[in-house]
């Protein structure tokens, strides 16, 4: 009976101590997981910045993933800029001379083939198919109706730092737009998605510290604003309301 009971004391010991242990250890693999979940990345990401970016073919040309089609992508709207904005070409010149130029030669082609013994030229059929169309204009109006809802949440007057944010945004663009027009404001837009993404992705490690240092700074100037500036003008009526 003795040396049972020792036996029920030992398997008892053995059993608080594999708890012991196995806590000890989940609680060592809990730490790594907790490490990385505090790691800061901007505008508070979880995903990989390619993932970010949505996947597949449009996110590997701004990865430059594939970088014949980048560069091609790159080159093409720089051409059009010089050509528009540097060389001062117009739109519709542009069209109508390249129209005249392709329908001379593909009709000179076509009459001289009679005379030289060899087979006309192969003009394809140019047709818009439906289904993009129609998926492209789904997705523009829904990015419309959702950017009509922000800014009517944003003018019910419920949140004050969105406000303030939004008006920032709009005034830094007026005044880009003073120093340019659009072709050569959506060329910058074009370039700075072709170069700053690829740059992020490279150097996140090095990024990411950065940018928390920057945001806490902005938080702790946001926080005196606000006492200062914020805390002194009226809520208006939806928060007397409330009360």
């Amino acid at each position: 009976m003795a040396e049972h009971e020792e036996k029920k004391e030992e398997s008892l010991i053995e059993k608080i101590v594999d708890k012991i242990h196995g806590d000890s250890s989940d609680s060592e693999d809990e730490k790594p997981s907790e490490l990385k979940a505090k790691i800061f990345r901007l505008f508070g990401r979880e995903k990989p910045v390619h993932q970010v970016f949505g996947g597949g073919k449009h996110a590997d040309v701004l990865l430059w993933r594939n970088k014949k089609i980048s560069a091609g992508a790159l080159g093409v709207a720089t051409a059009i800029w010089i050509l528009f904005e540097l060389l001062e070409y117009h739109l519709l010149t542009l069209v109508c001379h390249g129209l005249i130029i392709t329908l001379a030669v593909l009709f000179l082609w076509s009459n001289a083939t009679t005379f030289i013994h060899k087979s006309p030229p192969h003009i394809p059929k140019v047709s818009i198919p439906e289904e993009p169309l129609l998926q492209f204009v789904s997705v523009l109006r829904l990015e419309i109706n959702r950017a009509a809802a922000v800014l009517r949440e944003i003018a019910s007057g419920r949140d004050l730092k969105k406000f303030l944010a939004v008006i920032a945004g709009f005034w830094i663009l007026s005044i880009v737009g003073s120093w340019c027009n659009f072709l050569t404001l959506f060329y910058i837009v074009f370039v700075l998605l072709h170069t700053v993404p690829v740059i992020y992705e490279k150097y996140e490690d090095k990024i990411d510290p950065l940018a928390e240092k920057a945001t806490i700074e902005i938080k702790k100037h946001y926080v005196v604003f606000e006492e200062k500036v914020l805390s002194k003008i009226p809520r208006g009526l939806s928060k007397n309301k409330k009360h």
